[in-house]
């Protein structure tokens, strides 16, 4: 893509030994993979991935920015749920996948200040590369309590305390489905001279027919996430007592699935630049989809989780009190003024305040109220 910024000669090496290894895969796999294997391996191989290599995906030298990295504000007032938890049930912070490390600074420093630290804050981060910037992080800005910070390659087997997963599930391999005449195909892919498009008819009679009775027009194309709803699943598994909170983009299931939607949601990151082909410099770019928060509320309640909430992003920031901290600033400071602006992103309903919603669960979780960012404007009817 010529508006693109041009990767360095190093990077298109690395680029290439993942495109190598996923010709591989389809060559052993008779020629076809579904997409969900493909953005797998583009994302994850080891040691080629986008997540499991070496280069910086967040903040300015990176591909994109998430809400942590904009300003404290955001972790500092997921606190307040996350101290309510651990109140209610004590054990463990558990962080899936926290990128650069801001977030758990945030978390930690703020529950520091109220009094709530957990008994551990565990990180499960799949990428060593990450692992070590979160560690250096965490050690320079937060060195007395490092000792408290575990991280682990796999779940836990128990867990007990409140769970947070930032933009996490889109992530997620999906697959990608479209509509042809009567039938729903699934879009994979192959090697003709390079990475192509293939289609076969879509095995899973569930999805079928859940799709079909939408009545979504010929030609729809759109993705399902059979993984993402099974992670949310294997957490409820594992879950003791406690809660989980997931931050993300995406809407539920009227919205997602909107006839003028018909080229479903599947978007690439690259040097700040977003674009839809998940083909270009794979190993470079993020892959990601926006979250169908229908089928993971139904995959959690049928898992045994308790929704606690389902809400826009500005509504849940504003419940859990980022405006009172917003304010506790030094007025007509640069640090005052920086801070209001990344706010006003984060709540802004043309910026991330409407698109990145907010959903909630619990198992075994007696409060006296609310959870704090579920009480001003819960949407959990339009599940």
């Amino acid at each position: 893509m010529a508006s693109l910024p041009a990767p360095t000669d190093e990077q298109m090496r690395a680029s290439a030994a993942l495109l190598a290894h996923i010709r591989q895969c389809i060559d052993q796999q008779s020629g076809w993979i579904s997409f969900a294997d493909y953005m797998r391996l583009a994302l994850y191989a080891p040691g080629l991935g986008y997540y499991s290599g070496g280069s910086r995906k967040f903040g300015a030298a990176g591909d994109f920015v998430t809400a942590p990295e904009l300003t404290p504000l955001f972790g500092r007032a997921l606190a307040q749920p996350v101290a309510a938890v651990l109140e209610a049930v004590g054990g463990d912070v558990l962080e899936i996948g926290a990128g650069s490390g801001c977030l758990a600074v945030d978390l930690l420093a703020e529950l520091a200040q109220m009094g709530r630290l957990p008994e551990r804050y565990l990180i499960l981060e799949l990428s060593a590369e990450l692992a070590q910037r979160q560690r250096e992080r965490i050690a320079t800005q937060l060195p007395d309590l490092l000792p408290r910070v575990v991280w682990l390659d796999r779940l836990p087997e128990q867990f007990t305390g409140c769970m947070v997963g930032n933009e996490v599930l889109d992530a997620m391999p999906c697959r990608l489905v479209e509509r042809r005449g009567d039938a729903w195909l699934e879009r994979g892919v192959a090697w003709d001279k390079g990475l192509v498009w293939r289609t076969r008819p879509l095995a899973d009679i569930e999805y079928v027919q859940h799709l079909m009775g939408m009545d979504l027009p010929d030609g729809y194309l759109t993705e399902i996430q059979p993984e993402a709803c099974a992670f949310v699943a294997t957490l409820a598994r594992i879950t003791r007592r406690g809660a989980l909170i997931l931050p993300d983009y995406g809407f539920a299931q009227d919205e997602y699935y909107h006839p003028q939607r018909h080229r479903g949601t599947l978007m690439c990151h690259y040097r700040h630049h977003a674009h839809d082909d998940p083909f270009h410099l794979p190993g470079l770019e993020d892959i990601t989809t926006h979250v169908d928060f229908s089928a993971i509320w139904r995959a959690g309640d049928a898992a045994g989780w308790v929704l606690e909430g389902y809400t826009a992003q500005s509504s849940f920031l504003i419940d859990a009190g980022v405006l009172d901290l917003l304010s506790t600033l030094p007025l007509d400071t640069p640090a005052y003024f920086q801070a209001a602006a990344a706010t006003q992103k984060l709540l802004g309903p043309a910026e991330m305040g409407e698109l990145f919603k907010v959903i909630g669960f619990s198992k075994e979780l007696a409060l006296a109220a609310l959870l704090p960012g579920f009480r001003r404007d819960d949407r959990s009817a339009l599940l």
